[in-house]
């Protein structure tokens, strides 16, 4: 029986929920500007820095809640049944929805039509290059899953090692991976997965071996972590330049990773900490606030776009959005992605 952590999945809350602040203030802000004002709260801090801390998560996930997995019988069809019943319902669901918006109501989005090929792409999970040269799937967000279904395939590809040879031969492919991107610029889909982003993967891995062979810290040790996590983020800021320069994923999987250490390297104890559980219900619910959340800031824009103008009112859109969008995830989690879930597991045998 895996251990449940629930600090790892508080940290998946705040990590969605940074995501969706982010969202929030570029929509708020472009309501500013309409009025001539400005709203900065996408210059605050680098909010997209949440996907960065996700990716460590799954990788430390991926070790931690696969213990009895590895060199098993059965032990890669389980992985990739669970992933699948995890992963895919959802995205599926959203990325029609979001194909349905622009069919319906094109003027609602920021984006030309998508083509076949891409609309193909995006229910694969297969990296392609937008109209505009985007390598973007049709819901944009898809990107990280995208990476994160490539690790995915890794992962299950080791799984037939134990445990630690599992662990440093995803590592080494994705290390081999990022410096051959580096060095000889392949095309598509070798240049998308070879970002240096998908070492945070790797990171979170490391984490986990650590976890499984009993390093656990002070408590004062993991406050120094986290700390020192997200002072870097903050001394970091917003990223002009994109989510994926070189420099801004160095600093973020570092941070991302000093700050899923702080969670995942707790001491094993029966006094746990009792978390709020609003909070605890939303980390549950942090798969969903992460995809539905763009619908929940897109309304908010459009509800507000017409109203009276005043100093408040990007602030109180933004505000609105994120309210919404914690309502609608776990909505959405409770009513569609745990039935979903459930019965695609048992379809496909799992």
């Amino acid at each position: 029986m895996t251990e449940r952590l629930t600090s790892i999945q508080i940290l998946r809350a705040l990590a969605a929920l940074a995501v969706c602040i982010h969202h929030a203030g570029y929509d708020a802000g472009r309501l500013a500007e309409r009025a001539g004002t400005r709203f900065g709260l996408a210059d605050v801090f680098p909010w997209m820095s949440g996907v960065d801390v996700f990716f460590v998560i799954s990788g430390f996930i991926m070790v931690h809640a696969s213990q009895d997995l590895f060199a098993a019988a059965g032990g890669r069809r389980t992985f990739i049944v669970h992933r699948l019943a995890r992963i895919v319902p959802l995205y599926w669901a959203l990325t029609s929805l979001f194909l349905a918006v622009a069919l319906l109501a094109p003027r609602a989005l920021n984006s030309a039509p998508p083509s076949f090929v891409e609309i193909a792409a995006s229910y694969l999970f297969w990296p392609a290059a937008r109209a505009d040269g985007v390598v973007q799937p049709v819901y944009s967000l898809g990107w990280t899953l995208n990476y994160e279904m490539f690790f995915y395939a890794l992962f299950a590809l080791a799984l037939g090692l134990r445990r630690e040879r599992a662990v440093a031969l995803v590592a080494a492919i994705l290390v081999a991976l990022v410096a051959f991107t580096a060095i000889a610029k392949p095309p598509l889909p070798v240049a998308f997965w070879g970002s240096p982003i998908v070492l945070e993967f790797a990171a979170g891995m490391g984490l986990g071996l650590m976890r499984a062979r009993g390093v656990a810290l002070a408590g004062s040790v993991r406050l120094a972590l986290l700390l020192a996590g997200v002072g870097a983020l903050a001394l970091l800021g917003p990223e002009p330049d994109g989510q994926l320069a070189a420099h801004g994923v160095a600093v973020r999987g570092a941070a991302a990773t000093l700050i899923v250490a702080s969670a995942a390297l707790a001491r094993r104890s029966s006094h746990a900490f009792v978390w709020p559980r609003p909070l605890v219900a939303l980390g549950d619910a942090s798969y969903a606030l992460y995809l539905v959340h763009p619908f929940a800031v897109r309304a908010a824009s459009i509800a507000l776009a017409g109203l009276p103008f005043g100093t408040a009112t990007p602030a109180i859109m933004a505000a609105i959005a994120i309210a919404a969008a914690c309502i609608a995830a776990l909505l959405v989690h409770r009513y569609f992605e745990k039935p979903a879930t459930r019965l695609t597991r048992r379809a496909l045998g799992g």
